[in-house]
């Protein structure tokens, strides 16, 4: 049996734990790897992401599939230079933001692509953060899948569900708002609760009271700062929003202390406990 042919642009912890996802899940796909980092490539060889790595442009764009694990600003650059495209063709981009790239796609390819967004991931980063079970029933949001071909979105969904994923459908600006303050706002929050100690005068002194509580705030701080300022350049509204209602509570729960009002203080607190009654 004809092995369909996968190209994973970006051999990090999504490009690289998709592929392993996938060779986990079927002998169907022969994958392909690039990534601009030699050493990369080297790793993701040694570590089986991938049966064979290639920066052939014209080998890459002739697979049945492409994905692109790379930071949403080299995302539009990538697509947009492709070249030769069948009408088979499958371009998956897994972004953490999706207006602007699904909106950027340049017409004769725009049936050619989906956007996608695994709602997975860790704080490292690099071919040897990859593992096969990063995806394994978690969340893929399909944005503005109408704009996509229907052999694309046909394509597209099987391969996600081959990796035992959670389909969701949204539109693309959607996504953007919500992600602020799922995902991208609580970066924010990490990192800014990391340099707000190291700030201090001695912060290996009050780290040496760290627990689970501050460690789990803190560690979405270890992720790749050049990653996260594209995606917060690409999604700066939103998140600018999203900042702004979260400093509105933190400025009141700040004026409940001061004022010494313990029992609303208490009835805020509570109100927040119901958020995880509700997913």
């Amino acid at each position: 049996m004809d092995q369909k042919k996968i190209a994973i642009i970006g051999l990090g912890l999504i490009g690289g734990s998709l592929g392993l996802a996938i060779k986990k899940a079927s002998n169907s796909y022969y994958i392909i790897g690039s990534d601009h980092n030699q050493t990369h490539k080297d790793e993701a060889l040694e570590l089986g992401l991938v049966d064979e790595c290639s920066d052939d442009i014209e080998r890459i764009t002739q697979c049945d599939i492409i994905f692109l694990a790379i930071p949403v600003d080299a995302i539009i650059k990538a697509i947009n230079g492709f070249d030769n495209i069948s009408q088979n063709t499958t371009i998956i981009d897994l972004g953490s933001t999706k207006h602007k790239i699904s909106t950027s796609i340049k017409d004769d390819l725009r049936q050619n692509f989906v956007a996608a967004h695994p709602m997975a991931g860790t704080e490292k980063f690099g071919p040897s953060a990859a593992f096969d079970s990063l995806y394994d029933d978690k969340i893929l949001v399909l944005c503005d899948l109408e704009q996509s071909g229907e052999h694309q979105a046909k394509v597209a969904k099987e391969i996600f569900e081959l990796i035992n994923m959670n389909i969701v459908y949204m539109n693309s600006k959607n996504h953007d708002i919500h992600a602020a303050y799922i995902s991208h706002m609580p970066h924010v929050l990490s990192y800014a609760l990391a340099n707000a100690v190291l700030a201090q005068e001695d912060p290996k002194e009050i780290l040496t009271l760290a627990s689970g509580g501050f460690k789990s705030m803190t560690r979405i701080a270890k992720s790749s700062a050049n990653m996260w300022e594209d995606i917060f350049r690409q999604n700066k509204d939103n998140l600018i929003t999203s900042i702004e209602h979260f400093d509105k509570e933190l400025h009141y729960c700040k004026e409940l202390i001061e004022a010494e009002k313990w029992g609303e203080l208490n009835q805020w607190m509570q109100k927040a406990n119901i958020l995880h009654k509700i997913f």
